[in-house]
């Protein structure tokens, strides 16, 4: 089938670049809002001494009876805010409302923070890493609390995993190493450059027997550095996206304008959040090999 595509010209400016939003991202009449409930989380094992918050986005058509999808999102907050770039409960409500996502429990997981410390955050630790311990966090602590109060499907075809910059490194770690559970990833803007040691993915999307996994990556033309031989954002992103296409990856790569901001990404989410979950068979690597613990 083909798709025709409306004309629409080139900016010639490529740095101040913004992104309309579609009526996805914004609240549509006759469209039943799923209940958004908060709590904290300040007993971490893995990160001790963190205080976060997490919110779940339940929607209107959950029923205890059929397991729920379930979609992960980082930097909570600004992926969750109806009045931010994201919006991720509106779209995940219009979304489902269409019969586009199946039944899906969003689940939106803030960084945490060292209360009173001289410096609080430990968002880059958390995600820039490449190791286990943000993949054992939500699985061990996080995902179980939603559990317990909500039931959600133990099909990792329908688990889900989102994030922006650090968080879009995050987000592709925690599917690369827990395939057995997450297996569609949305990762905007990612920042592999800040990944200690350097980024990983182009080396082991080449080393690697093939992992189940299907990756939506977003990365806009003028991120950090785009321009220079050292930490640049764009560049990664790119031999990232390379990687996988020489792998035999299903992925899909959208390539926008503007800088580091998460404007493009949050626009893209409902079409992201779509071709992840999209109906027709899967595409798996060419290469076949074991999926990595669980």
């Amino acid at each position: 089938m083909t798709i025709e595509v409306p004309y629409q010209p080139l900016p010639i400016d490529q740095s101040d670049v913004r992104y309309a939003h579609g009526p996805d991202s914004a609240v549509q009449p006759g469209v039943p809002s799923g209940e958004t409930v908060e709590f904290d989380w300040n007993d971490s094992a893995i990160y001790p001494g963190t205080s976060r918050k997490f919110w779940v986005h339940v929607p209107a058509g959950y029923s205890p009876a059929e397991p729920a999808a379930l979609i992960v999102f980082q930097d909570g907050w600004w992926y969750l805010d109806p009045a931010g770039e994201v919006r991720g409960a509106i779209v995940l409500d219009n979304l489902m409302h269409r019969g586009d996502i199946p039944v899906t429990i969003g689940v939106f997981v803030d960084p945490g923070i060292f209360p009173g410390a001289e410096e609080p955050k430990n968002r880059n630790t958390e995600y820039d890493a490449f190791d286990d311990r943000y993949a054992d966090f939500l699985l061990d602590e996080i995902i179980p609390e939603v559990s317990k109060r909500y039931s959600i499907t133990a099909d990792p075809d329908q688990w889900g995993i989102c994030g922006g910059s650090s968080g879009g490194n995050c987000a592709l770690t925690v599917a690369w190493l827990r395939p057995g559970r997450f297996r569609r990833v949305a990762a905007f803007l990612s920042s592999f450059t800040q990944m200690p040691g350097g980024n990983p993915y182009p080396e082991l999307l080449r080393d690697t027997p093939g992992k189940p996994l299907r990756i939506f990556l977003q990365a806009g033309h003028r991120d950090l550095h785009w321009n220079e031989p050292e930490r640049n954002w764009l560049a990664n992103k790119l031999r990232v996206a390379a990687a996988l296409a020489e792998a035999g990856y299903d992925f899909r790569l959208v390539l926008g304008d503007g800088g580091h901001s998460p404007n493009h990404g949050g626009v893209l989410l409902p079409d992201a959040l779509r071709w992840l979950w999209r109906a027709d068979e899967d595409r798996r690597p060419a290469r076949t090999g074991a999926y990595g613990t669980i």
